[in-house]
């Protein structure tokens, strides 16, 4: 939807910030190590190779994935995978993957983080039944943005929406690594990938204070050390984000 912020436009906005918290490094190990607990070979496993391709990008050393991948039989054997859900400011609905040592902790400290936004920690599938697991990537537009929406369609796209000068894709998310590679063997320029949840309804954030205290939420969640990753079906309006910036 041009002319909206989904939270994946969000997360982009607000992604130079994240990167200087200083626990990127040890968030994208962690995902590995869970990913690796199914198989330590990626070309086996398209969630550990994808992990890895993340965290390349990122700029982590070589070694530090070598060494998460090892590890994956001995520290990730005491993380659990757990995924939280609730309502946060304006009751936008909000997906939370945590990898932690202690569930009880972390589900204590996660239900702190809902109550201090107004928000509240709900159980499952309170929110989980309007979201869906799908391979997310934004593209770069080419000259011919019909031709290419059409190449985009063939090469596996479920989904295309036009944001300006990038379409978002939507694909299924066991074909997200082979559909990047195909895209960038065409001369496609690929921006960004990731396994996300997707909303299937979203909520119209029209007022500037929610909109604020959305943001400020998703960053207090994406701080704790053991979130992986922060989904919600937030829509807010470039005019609301522009006068919150």
């Amino acid at each position: 939807m041009s002319g909206h912020s989904h939270f994946a436009t969000i997360k982009r906005q607000k992604a130079a910030n994240d990167s200087a918290k200083g626990n990127l490094f040890s968030k994208l190990a962690r995902a590995i190590m869970i990913a690796a607990k199914s198989g330590g070979d990626p070309d086996m496993n398209y969630k550990l190779r994808f992990e890895i391709d993340k965290a390349r990008e990122a700029g982590m050393p070589k070694d530090n994935i070598e060494r998460a991948i090892t590890k994956a039989t001995t520290e990730a054997a005491n993380l659990e995978e757990i995924t939280y859900e609730g309502f946060g400011p304006g009751g936008i609905g909000v997906m939370i993957e945590v990898a932690s040592d202690n569930k009880n902790r972390a589900a204590q400290e996660i239900k702190n983080l809902f109550d201090r936004a107004g928000g509240s920690m709900g159980g499952p599938n309170s929110v989980a039944f309007n979201f869906e697991s799908k391979g997310f990537m934004m593209v770069k537009k080419t000259e011919d943005p019909d031709t290419q929406m059409l190449e985009l369609i063939d090469a596996g796209a479920e989904d295309i929406e036009d944001v300006g000068e990038e379409f978002e894709i939507y694909v299924a998310p066991d074909k997200l690594g082979q559909i990047n590679k195909d895209l960038t063997a065409k001369g496609f320029e690929i921006k960004e990938t990731e396994l996300q949840m997707k909303p299937k309804n979203f909520v119209n954030v029209s007022e500037a204070a929610v909109a604020s205290k959305i943001i400020k939420f998703i960053d207090e969640v994406e701080s704790h050390d053991d979130v992986q990753k922060v989904f919600t079906n937030a829509d807010i309006p470039d005019e609301v984000m522009a006068s919150i910036e």
